[in-house]
């Protein structure tokens, strides 16, 4: 899975930018497609529409926002079926980000798969 971090600044992006940007994202999901190792890839909403659910005594806690007050905010995700760590990074560097000059950050992190998810279970029962 790959995350895309930027900074929210819609109002510093241009119409013009913004559709750069758009025809940019889609250009790497066609280009993964063709690959045959696209999966998914969503924008998220701004972060002013988060909402962060937390247990406390057994309770939820509702609290209106992220999780955690960052410089650059979870704006999107790719989700692709890699062999290796190699080709996900060669992907990563691909996909844009909308920050200040098109700044940002791409985190690559692996989906646990149900196997590797019974295991951690058993293993803790």
């Amino acid at each position: 899975m790959f995350l895309i971090y930027s900074q929210e600044n819609p109002a510093e992006l241009s119409e013009e930018k913004m559709e750069q940007l758009r025809v940019a994202h889609l250009a790497v999901m066609d280009e993964a497609r063709s690959k045959g190792i696209f999966e998914a890839a969503e924008p998220l909403r701004p972060t002013s529409t988060a909402t962060t659910v937390r247990m406390e005594g057994g309770k939820p806690l509702i609290i209106d926002g992220p999780f955690a007050e960052t410089k650059e905010q979870l704006a999107g995700y790719y989700l692709l079926d890699c062999d290796n760590l190699d080709e996900a990074i060669s992907w990563a560097a691909k996909i844009p980000t909308s920050c200040k000059g098109g700044e940002g950050c791409i985190e690559i992190r692996a989906v646990a798969d149900r196997a590797y998810l019974l295991a951690r279970s058993r293993a803790n029962s």
